[in-house]
C-alpha cells in the first residue's frame, strides 16, 4: 500500500522528491503519514478536500481486500514560525 501512494501522490505534486511515506500502527489500523513540500499540500488536499479524500478511500478499499485497515494523514512541517 506504501509504494502504491508513494505512486499516486508523486504524480501530483511538483516536487516528487519532497514526497516521503510513513506506516504507523496504532490501535490495530496503520496510519500512512504523508509529508509533502508546502507549495503541494493544496495540490494534495485539492478543492474541498475532494483529492485527498479520493486517495484516503483507494487506500481504504485496497487495505480492505487484504483484511487490513488504514487511514492518511497529511502532516505539515512548521518551518519555525
Amino acid at each position: 500500500m506504501k509504494s502504491f501512494l508513494e505512486y499516486v501522490v508523486k504524480g501530483l505534486v511538483d516536487s516528487p522528491d519532497a514526497v516521503s511515506v510513513n506506516g504507523v500502527d496504532r490501535n490495530g489500523m496503520t496510519v500512512y503519514e504523508l509529508r509533502v513540500d508546502s507549495a503541494d499540500a493544496g495540490k494534495v488536499i485539492g478543492r474541498k478536500g475532494g483529492t485527498i479524500q479520493a486517495i484516503r478511500s483507494l487506500l481504504q478499499v485496497g487495505a480492505m481486500k487484504s483484511g487490513q485497515r488504514c487511514t492518511l494523514e497529511l502532516l505539515e512541517d512548521d518551518d519555525g514560525l
